[in-house]
């Protein structure tokens, strides 16, 4: 079964900042960073368990792809992959995205 994917509004606003940060320096480099994360994204329609647990996360439902030096945040429902957040892996990630993933526990 094929999974559907949905990019939050928030993940796709993470994406227009870093190609627009990238573009300072280089556009060719911002259109291949932004195409690298597509392009690892469409791997999760057959294989949406691919990525691995977040580890600041210690839940199977959230998962990452990394994307040297981005890290791909997501959650698996039983027939989609919501894309929550692209974020820097220098990052800490609860600062980065604390408004987006409920608290543990929930």
């Amino acid at each position: 079964m094929a999974f559907r994917i949905e990019w939050s509004r928030l993940a796709l606003d993470d994406v227009d900042q870093i190609a627009e940060f990238i573009a300072r320096d280089s556009v060719t480099y911002a259109k291949a960073m932004v195409g690298r994360f597509y392009q690892a994204v469409e791997l999760l329609v057959d294989f949406p368990r691919g990525g691995r647990i977040v580890p600041e996360r210690e839940d199977e439902r959230y998962r990452e792809l990394i994307v040297r030096p981005y890290r791909i945040i997501y959650r698996v429902f039983d027939d989609r992959v919501e894309i929550i957040a692209v974020v820097h892996g220098a990052r800490l990630l609860e600062r980065a995205i604390v408004s987006r993933l409920p608290r543990q526990g929930r």
